[in-house]
């Protein structure tokens, strides 16, 4: 399956929490993101493979302080979704309009910000899917610096590593080691499908006890 596929599919079939107790059912307990990091609109959903950035807070005007941010934008691929790391800053906004539009014609299928964005009325209008834990109009220049990218970060306090999957809707983000994503695709797919006839036998008139019983899934 290819990621185009895989990532399509995903975001068609899928929802965070069943990838979360899939997860946890292979034993990987901490692969959520906090529950801090939110869309700007609650209907977006993102699935694709991390991008990832890391930005620090600065207190003086570099030379050049947007090298690496431009670098980092212009080096997406195709499915990725950015992750951008700022250890929780809330001195700018990191993210906004020309970062997103930039980004999706590259190819990203959203972004994911562990700090504050800006622009979000011209974010919406592109419907390119956003995460971010807040807004702040004022820009990164002399704020925050980008500094690395296509490294290990820690974004929402989960370490994330460059080509993972990342999964996002309104519930929370969920970070898949790049080594289990098809399975985990594999197994959610086959829980949600568990879950769809509990929700119809419930519906029915069925007890909790009795579709437990049958399908395992709560």
């Amino acid at each position: 399956m290819n990621d185009q596929e895989l990532f399509d599919r995903m975001s068609e079939s899928l929802y965070s929490a069943v990838l979360s107790d899939t997860l946890d059912e292979l034993g990987y307990r901490n692969q959520v993101m906090r529950e801090n990091i939110n869309p700007i609109d609650p209907d977006w959903v993102v699935a694709g493979r991390a991008k990832t950035i890391l930005s620090v807070d600065v207190h003086y005007l570099p030379d050049h302080p947007y090298e690496q941010e431009i670098a980092a934008v212009d080096s997406i691929k195709p499915h990725e979704v950015v992750v951008g790391c700022t250890n929780e800053s809330l001195q700018n906004g990191l993210w906004g309009e020309l970062l997103s539009t930039a980004s999706k014609m590259r190819g990203a299928r959203g972004a994911i910000v562990d700090g504050l964005i800006r622009d979000t009325k011209k974010i919406l209008e592109l419907g390119f899917p956003v995460f971010a834990t807040g807004t702040k109009p004022v820009d990164s220049q002399g704020r925050g610096l980008v500094i690395e990218y296509d490294i290990p970060v820690k974004c929402g306090g989960v370490l994330v590593h460059p080509g993972d999957v990342i999964f996002g809707d309104r519930d929370g983000i969920v970070v898949i080691p790049a080594a289990l994503a098809e399975e985990v695709f594999r197994r959610a797919l086959d829980k949600a499908t568990r879950e769809n006839h509990t929700r119809d036998e419930l519906l029915q008139g069925r007890t909790l006890r009795q579709v437990y019983d049958k399908y395992g899934v709560l």
